[in-house]
C-alpha cells in the first residue's frame, strides 16, 4: 500500500457522495414536477455505487496468502437509476396534466419523491462525506508528523 493510498481512497469516496447529494438535490427540486421531457411526472434517481475493483495493488511479499484480504481502492459510480415505482395521486380537475379519463379522471399523479426519505439520504451522504474529509485530514496531519521527526518539516 502506498503512502498516499489513504488519500486517493477518501477521495473516491469524497466524489461518490457529491454525487450523492447532487442527485438527492435534484430530487427535491423536482418534487412536485409533474410533467417532463420523458412524458409523466419526474421519478426519483438514486446513485448506485460498487467498489473499485479495476486498479492492481501491491502486495507485500512478508505477508502470508491467509493473512491477505485485498486493499480497498475505494469506490465509483456505477450508474444512476431511475426508480420506476408509480407515485401517488392527487385529485385536480383544473390541473393541466390531469388525467382527462377513465377511472382516475381528474387524478394528478405527482412525483414518487418522499422528502423524508430524501433528508435521511442526504444526512447519510453528508456524515460519509465528512467522515472521507476526515481521513484525509488525518493523514496529511500524519504525514506531517512524520517529516517533522525526520527533521524535514
Amino acid at each position: 500500500m502506498g503512502i498516499f493510498s489513504s488519500i486517493n481512497i477518501a477521495t473516491t469516496g469524497l466524489s461518490a457522495n457529491r454525487m450523492r447529494l447532487d442527485v438527492i438535490a435534484d430530487n427535491m427540486a423536482n418534487a412536485n414536477t409533474t410533467r417532463t421531457n420523458e412524458g409523466g411526472p419526474y421519478k426519483r434517481s438514486r446513485v448506485i455505487m460498487r467498489p473499485r475493483v479495476d486498479a492492481p495493488y501491491w502486495r507485500s511479499p512478508f505477508l502470508p496468502d491467509s493473512m491477505d484480504n485485498g486493499i480497498g481502492r475505494g469506490v465509483r459510480v456505477v450508474e444512476i437509476e431511475k426508480d420506476n415505482r408509480q407515485g401517488h395521486f392527487v385529485y385536480n380537475p383544473t390541473h393541466p396534466d390531469a388525467i382527462q379519463s377513465g377511472p382516475r379522471q381528474g387524478y394528478v399523479e405527482m412525483p414518487n419523491v418522499d422528502i423524508v426519505t430524501e433528508m435521511t439520504d442526504m444526512i447519510s451522504a453528508t456524515r460519509a462525506y465528512e467522515a472521507n474529509a476526515a481521513i484525509i485530514e488525518g493523514s496529511k496531519s500524519m504525514f506531517q508528523r512524520a517529516l517533522a521527526i525526520s527533521g524535514r518539516g
